[in-house]
């Protein structure tokens, strides 16, 4: 009625208080506004520095909660060690959470690469159907070398077959090489080439400089 109102003197109204047409019919449409959902995917492995990678890891998420608050974005953290991998913080945007479920993360044994790269896939697929207004981005810490197989096939070879079930899920990712430039065999490159994934080598792994990385990729879009 409020748009059919400012024409009602150019139309005719033999017949009718109010004359209404086709193009006066509004539908009330709601926009969710888009939100990012950062999903860290971390090698917990003796294969690297965990403790260190772990460090920085927490750090940049607490970084990105404390940045994220107003504009609902989520955080959340998968590590894989041992025989399996496991989601230590589902995604949130709660600074306190993220306090708790971060204070003792395990680390060392073995590297289930894959099985890691499943769990992300899973926990980013269920976010797009909850949620698909979401932005999901992986970022995966990793030297690309994984060790152990949840299938029969060989670890890497299975590593690359999850890793398009990502890429063919539409999720973007970025992965963080975590092998010494000195010994790297470009099995991160390799991985991320799977997730046509932009590969980082950071020199100086620091809370500061993984949290900078993932901004400058959240700007990029």
């Amino acid at each position: 009625m409020r748009a059919a109102a400012p024409f009602q003197i150019s139309r005719d109204r033999t017949d009718r208080a109010l004359a209404v047409e086709k193009e006066d019919i509004h539908d009330k449409v709601r926009v969710r506004r888009a939100h990012n959902l950062i999903l860290f995917v971390v090698d917990a492995s003796w294969s690297m520095a965990a403790a260190e990678r772990m460090e920085a890891t927490k750090g940049a998420i607490m970084s990105l909660l404390l940045d994220a608050y107003q504009r609902r974005d989520q955080v959340g953290l998968v590590v894989f060690q041992k025989e399996q991998a496991r989601l230590i913080l589902p995604p949130t945007s709660s600074v306190e959470l993220a306090k708790k479920a971060l204070a003792d993360v395990p680390v060392g044994g073995k590297t289930p690469l894959s099985a890691g790269l499943l769990l992300a896939h899973k926990v980013l697929s269920q976010q797009l159907r909850l949620h698909p207004e979401v932005m999901p981005m992986m970022i995966l810490l990793t030297d690309g070398a994984g060790n152990v197989s949840i299938s029969d096939l060989p670890a890497q070879e299975e590593a690359h077959r999850v890793a398009k079930l990502i890429t063919e899920e539409g999720i973007r990712s970025i992965v963080i090489n975590m092998e010494h430039a000195s010994f790297d065999r470009g099995l991160a490159q390799a991985l991320a080439d799977e997730l046509n994934a932009p590969c980082y080598t950071l020199h100086d792994l620091k809370a500061d400089t993984l949290y900078r990385t993932v901004k400058d990729e959240l700007r990029l879009g």
